[in-house]
């Protein structure tokens, strides 16, 4: 019979998703067929499925770590926030509606039936299931109708596993705490814990590991030291991408929208050594010295031109064109550069037009239909064939679409301005070819490397798993499982 293991955190970014990537590898490399689980997701950095659905890329990463083509089942409740109260709700792939925080949990009952659905179709395709809760489950004041922790646990009967972190200090406090806060019902489901993120010497802490062991009755699977690769492998939330900076590289820099979404273009920049690769943060004005500014995709583009200009972006980007400076904007990011962003329809947020930064002849209007999909394209400047993805709402045309950035199955796609400066894409994922990278970035007097980004990817979860193997009890938590 198939079996699954859930690992809950005791907080957010304790690291849940490394480590069910590196558990997921390590049962693949038994021989296990091993698929990855999310009940609910909430990250605007999304995966296509070849199916034309969407799930977080989290969940695509260890899609991948399984050696499992990417299916919506893996992650059925996906919410991408468009404001601070409200997010685009998206049911095992498909966008069902926009609800605010407060309306949410009138949806979780139907919810729930879309969780358990998937959940038992992934079961029956394989050996085991690894599971990523959400959040914490020591949020007990969300725990009525919960989809996404216990409340899932306890439909599905899963076996828990709660992972603290060390990095963040008080690892006693949140695995004890969790276990004082939570139901007796719901406290019978964990069947141990772990420590992530040490630092140091791990012997260090056998007291306290003993402490949490004796104070809650609960069996502990080890003390996994900080992983530092873990920045090679695509990042789950844009806070969590690392500044490549190098001295004498190509000075590429990404402004850090308040809404970004699809930010996955960045990761094998990170990696090339000419590169010397910047995550703007609200505040900091666009170096002088910049070569290539890019501007992301958004999840709600009107309300992010307007972010961009609270931070003065605007008159950096017109700075850095009249220098001589590139840009590139993508999907939400090459809306921006146009005219005007109009949405009549009031589809992310007030209906309304907003004027855009006037560096493509281009004017964008939001449409309901969303396009999802895979797609093989050739740039056109380099002729260089890759694959990337469309993820977006709204149509852009206008003058500057003569000169197309590239063709998708023959048909023009995005566009570039007359003196070849400014493009704009609707493709994501263009970078994680080798060669249209390289090609691209040769063009712009950047020194490439030769390691292979998807290789590099693939290396770094073996080593993961490695690492996991040689300080977690593997066999153990696999025993858990049920």
């Amino acid at each position: 019979m198939t079996k699954a293991l859930m690992i809950q955190g005791t907080g957010s970014n304790v690291g849940k998703s490394m480590l069910v990537a590196g558990l997921c590898r390590a049962a693949a490399r038994r021989g296990l067929s091993v698929a990855p689980f999310k009940p609910q997701n909430m990250s605007n950095n999304a995966a296509v499925t070849s199916d034309g659905g969407e799930i977080g890329r989290a969940q695509a990463l260890q899609a991948l770590a399984c050696g499992k083509a990417l299916t919506v089942d893996m992650n059925p409740v996906l919410l991408k926030p468009e404001t601070d109260v409200g997010s685009q709700v998206v049911v095992q792939g498909k966008r069902l509606t926009t609800v605010k925080a407060r309306e949410y949990a009138k949806l979780k009952p139907q919810l729930l039936k879309a969780v358990l659905e998937s959940f038992n179709r992934l079961k029956s395709n394989n050996d085991l299931v690894v599971v990523e809760g959400a959040g914490s489950p020591a949020e007990v004041n969300l725990r009525k109708g919960d989809i996404a922790n216990m409340g899932f646990a306890q439909a599905a009967d899963v076996p828990v596993i709660l992972a603290g972190d060390i990095d963040r200090g008080g690892v006693i406090a949140q695995i004890v705490g969790t276990q004082a806060v939570i139901s007796n019902d719901d406290a019978a489901l964990v069947a141990g814990f772990l420590v992530n993120k040490f630092r140091g010497d791990p012997s260090l802490f056998d007291d306290g590991y003993e402490l949490i062991k004796d104070t809650t009755g609960w069996a502990g699977f080890g003390v996994l030291p900080y992983f530092a690769e873990a920045w090679k492998l695509p990042a789950e939330d844009a806070l969590d991408i690392k500044n490549a900076e190098r001295e004498g590289g190509l000075k590429v820099v990404c402004l850090g929208l308040s809404r970004i979404a699809n930010f996955d273009d960045l990761d094998p920049l990170a990696q090339e050594p000419g590169v010397s690769l910047t995550m703007l943060r609200a505040g900091e004005p666009i170096p002088g010295g910049t070569d290539v500014v890019i501007i992301p995709g958004s999840k709600s583009t009107r309300g992010d031109l307007a972010f961009l200009r609270e931070q003065g972006w605007d008159v950096d980007l017109l700075a850095h064109v009249r220098r001589g400076g590139h840009v590139l904007g993508i999907c939400g990011g090459y809306q921006m550069l146009g005219h005007e962003v109009r949405d009549p329809g009031g589809i992310e947020g007030p209906a309304g037009t907003t004027d855009g930064l006037g560096l493509l002849d281009v004017i964008t209007e939001m449409t309901p239909d969303k396009r999802l999909t895979e797609a093989a394209a050739q740039h056109v400047v380099s002729g260089r064939a890759f694959r990337g993805y469309e993820i977006h709402i709204g149509r852009t045309d206008g003058g500057d679409r003569a000169r197309p950035f590239a063709t998708v199955d023959g048909r023009d796609e995005g566009a570039v301005s007359a003196d070849g400066r400014v493009s704009g894409s609707y493709l994501h994922g263009m970078f994680r070819d080798d060669g249209f990278r390289r090609a691209w970035l040769s063009a712009l007097g950047a020194e490439v490397g030769n390691e292979g980004y998807d290789a590099t990817v693939e290396a770094v979860l073996d080593r993961l798993a490695d690492h996991i193997e040689a300080h977690l009890d593997v066999d153990g938590l696999l025993a858990v499982a049920r």
